[in-house]
């Protein structure tokens, strides 16, 4: 039977022996290091935040992802009459407000004020849109004919 998806043996054994990361493992480790690429680079350009070295950088993008994960869609649910409100600009503290749990969850980050973590988290942002446009999928146009 004809099968629009050609298998090997190799492939089988390289995806069952953990040989190949799944397409969602690899979106994870690369929003990860975008992750850490943005906080490495908001510690460089602002004042206001600092980290005591490079685990605990790397350690506060791992937490950023599950904070905007698990905690932020509640926050951003709570505060939906203010955002509406604001048309959109609360959205903004929403999020410095999870890069400043961040740093209260993590002894080796720190953060001075609520300015200091949403402009860090505009640097990051900016980052991850960067990296979207330059590495992500690109959109594209498939046209299927059926012959009968």
């Amino acid at each position: 039977p004809f099968s629009p998806y050609r298998v090997s043996r190799n492939s089988i054994a390289a995806s069952v022996t953990g040989a190949y990361p799944s397409p969602r493992m690899r979106h994870f480790f690369s929003r990860f290091f975008v992750s850490g690429l943005g906080l490495l680079l908001a510690d460089a350009v602002l004042d206001g935040i600092r980290f005591d070295g490079a685990a605990s950088l790397w350690i506060a993008a791992l937490l950023l992802g599950v904070v905007n994960a698990i905690v932020r869609p509640l926050v951003i649910l709570v505060t939906l009459p203010l955002t509406l409100l604001t048309l959109g600009v609360f959205l903004l503290v929403v999020n410095g407000a999870m890069l400043a749990l961040v740093a209260w969850i993590m002894p080796g980050f720190s953060i001075e004020s609520l300015g200091s973590a949403v402009m860090a988290w505009i640097i990051v942002g900016f980052t991850g849109l960067l990296a979207n446009w330059l590495f992500g999928e690109r959109p594209r146009v498939e046209i299927h004919t059926v012959k009968r």
